[in-house]
């Protein structure tokens, strides 16, 4: 697109736009400008309602609030997890929602890497989120192997994107698993799961990734592309809340496959409370819950949910792309001076839902922005992630974010602030 640096351009894609409306559905304070939705997506009306409604049913039900409730607690992580099949591509009996990213991800690993003859290693990259690596290793030592000669890591070319043709060269005969980002956390970098997946499988090899970063800001088909696995998080782009439960998918062909990790709340639900100790999988991907549903942080990704299903995946990801697409070149016009250098990839088809720009006084300038009312993610050493979410960030915020991004750079602002993150940053 062509994109103007005048206001008037923002306020005119404003009024172009069909999911403005889904804004006023969020709670924002006045002079706010929110850009860290892919940490922490912000409290929609109907997310506070269906909460709500669980304390509700708790109230009015007590212990039968598990099956008496206006929403069931029994069977709500089957009923969002219908909702979330969409989001991902896949069937519904494919998904469920659970647990938390990283419980999750032991789940995966310890049902998926089954280590044979020289086929012992577990793929994954240098710049994905700590944790991943940290529930790698962990599964690694479990199994009696070292993390040191066990784990391969793809290098990264430039420190912030990896290089498919790197990712493939690295699937060796003796690597059992792979687990990979949908989009790495730090330079917003949209990697080609598809492909990854079809090399992963002429080579005997299962795959999984990471969707953290991309659930909710872009559309995925999981099952066509025949991922083996995956797992996220609903509290950036889906907005369920703080700590909010996770999810995964599990492909139908592997279902039926006992679990690494068993629990009752994976057990066929007509017989789970027959409370035998030999246990009894479901036959879908709710095999892979453990324990039982934390449902007041289940319950707001309902109401989140519904907006989704209201706005579509692929309108939700049609205005993110014009969103920073426009953010961009905002930045590459109006802070050219400032040394300022975007390093997420330019083009959409590689991009995920957020701007990447790197700076050397890049803390103190996010310091800055907080105090002028916008709020921005600090990653270190150099990193500023600003993420304009499609459901509840117009035009006009990114052209006013710019803008005050400009102001605190022409009066160095940011120099009145001390180095260094915060405790969170």
């Amino acid at each position: 697109m062509d994109y103007s640096v005048k206001e008037d351009y923002a306020a005119e894609q404003d009024k172009l736009d069909a999911l403005s409306h889904f804004k006023n559905e969020f709670y924002i304070r006045d002079g706010w400008y929110y850009m860290d939705g892919n940490s922490l997506g912000l409290l929609s009306k109907r997310a506070e309602n269906s909460l709500l409604t669980s304390l509700e049913d708790w109230k009015q039900h007590g212990i039968d609030g598990w099956m008496d409730g206006r929403e069931p607690w029994f069977y709500y992580s089957e009923k969002l997890g219908k909702m979330t099949a969409p989001l991902i591509g896949s069937k519904v009996r494919e998904t469920i929602v659970t647990g938390s990213i990283t419980t999750n991800l032991h789940q995966m690993i310890s049902s998926f890497y089954k280590p044979d003859g020289k086929k012992t290693k577990i793929l994954a990259d240098e710049l994905t989120f700590p944790s991943d690596i940290y529930a790698v290793k962990s599964q690694l030592e479990l199994k009696g192997y070292d993390p040191a000669t066990d784990l391969v890591q793809v290098k990264s070319r430039d420190g912030l994107t990896l290089r498919e043709e790197d990712i493939i060269a690295a699937m060796a005969d003796d690597v059992a698993l792979i687990l990979l980002p949908s989009v790495l956390y730090r330079s917003g970098q949209l990697l080609d799961m598809k492909l990854l997946t079809e090399e992963a499988h002429k080579r005997g090899i299962i795959i999984g990734f990471d969707l953290a970063h991309s659930i909710g800001a872009i559309p995925h088909h999981l099952h066509n592309w025949d991922v083996d696995f995956a797992v996220w998080c609903n509290y950036k782009y889906l907005n369920s809340g703080p700590g909010g439960v996770g999810g995964l998918f599990v492909h139908e062909r592997h279902l039926g496959r006992k679990p690494g990790l068993a629990g009752w709340f994976g057990s066929k639900k007509e017989k789970q409370f027959d409370m035998e100790h030999t246990m009894t999988h479901a036959d879908t991907a709710g095999a892979f819950q453990i324990g039982t549903p934390h449902i007041f942080s289940l319950a707001p990704l309902l109401g989140s949910l519904e907006i989704f299903e209201e706005a579509g995946i692929e309108n939700i990801r049609a205005k993110s792309l014009k969103l920073t697409n426009y953010m961009m070149h905002l930045i590459e016009v109006s802070l050219a001076e400032f040394g300022f250098t975007i390093s997420n990839p330019a083009v959409d088809h590689s991009r995920g839902g957020h701007v990447c720009l790197q700076h050397e006084e890049a803390a103190r300038i996010c310091k800055a922005l907080k105090k002028n009312g916008v709020i921005p993610d600090f990653r270190a050493p150099n990193v500023i992630r600003l993420a304009p979410v499609a459901l509840y960030t117009s035009f006009q915020d990114v052209w006013d974010t710019v803008q005050i991004l400009k102001t605190i750079m022409e009066e160095e602002q940011y120099k009145q602030f001390e180095k260094g993150r915060n405790v969170v940053a």
